[in-house]
């Protein structure tokens, strides 16, 4: 037999049902679409559909590579679901048709960066949620882009686009969010604030969001609109941009936005140990 005539048919592998990263760093059913070397760093390998949750994440200290494959759902429950979780990264995933494409609840310092999320009732959703980063990724055709709510506090929301959805970012009950250098883009209700009385920033006093409904002018042509963006009383985009941000690199995203992370860990150390020689010396 030739090489010639071997044909080779590659698979790709998918996974129907609930995936679950457990607490002790294993993955249920261990036939699933996922890989891991270090129970640390998980990669996807294939896609997931599912009618209910698609990945459950019960470990802390974690990497969940999507490599750009997909989860599926049927419209019900969660893409990926973190409960009580800290100090996990969610990147590179495409996520459709679920209740919500994102579920963070009761989890804080975690970051979402490059990830798709289509037709859903929620892309992202926050609930009781706070310090967290969601940073370049893409949300379009969903009942709502971003929702914030129930005390999800001190969150960092930059470098998404929010396009074609119902409402762009949903908040309730929830403050002190910075929500700047975001492209808003036809979404019927750029913001909703149920509970106008608790501020959040959507700018970083020099620069804001793009919104595709405004319509002030840039008289000296600097790219900032001569007038504020409001939303109510408490939130206003005082910097509005003129141009849509471009869509950064989903593979850039998250490993630079860690380098800066480190390197911020690094400096805090670095000082700390040189007031320790100082108090020392004293």
């Amino acid at each position: 037999m030739s090489i010639s005539s071997v044909t080779l048919k590659v698979q790709s592998v998918e996974a129907s049902g609930t995936v679950y990263i457990r607490a002790d760093g294993s993955i249920d059913p261990s036939t699933a679409p996922i890989s891991t070397s270090d129970n640390v760093t998980y990669i996807l390998t294939g896609n997931i559909t599912s009618d209910s949750n698609g990945i459950v994440v019960e470990r802390d200290d974690i990497v969940v590579e999507g490599s750009g494959f997909s989860i599926e759902g049927t419209g019900a429950d969660y893409g990926i679901y973190l409960f009580g979780r800290s100090n996990v990264t969610i990147q590179n995933t495409n996520i459709s048709n679920f209740d919500n494409g994102i579920l963070l609840f009761s989890s804080s310092n975690n970051n979402m960066g490059g990830n798709k999320m289509t037709n859903g009732t929620y892309g992202i959703v926050l609930d009781s949620a706070s310090n967290n980063t969601i940073a370049g990724n893409n949300m379009k055709n969903n009942s709502h882009g971003i929702g914030i709510g129930y005390s999800s506090d001190f969150n960092s929301i930059s470098g998404n686009t929010l396009a074609n959805n119902s409402c762009g970012v949903w908040l309730y009950e929830s403050s002190n969010n910075t929500i700047c250098h975001n492209n808003f883009i036809n979404n019927t209700v750029q913001v909703r604030s149920d509970t106008p009385d608790y501020a959040n920033s959507w700018d970083n006093r020099r620069e804001g969001n793009y919104w595709s409904n405004y319509n002030g002018t840039d008289a000296n042509h600097d790219g900032i609109g001569d007038t504020p963006y409001f939303i109510d009383a408490n939130n206003t985009d005082h910097y509005p941009l003129m141009d849509i941000i471009p869509e950064f690199p989903q593979f850039l995203i998250l490993p630079l936005f860690m380098m800066a992370t480190s390197l911020i860990l690094i400096l805090c150390k670095r000082k700390r140990a040189k007031l320790s020689r100082a108090t020392c010396v004293l």
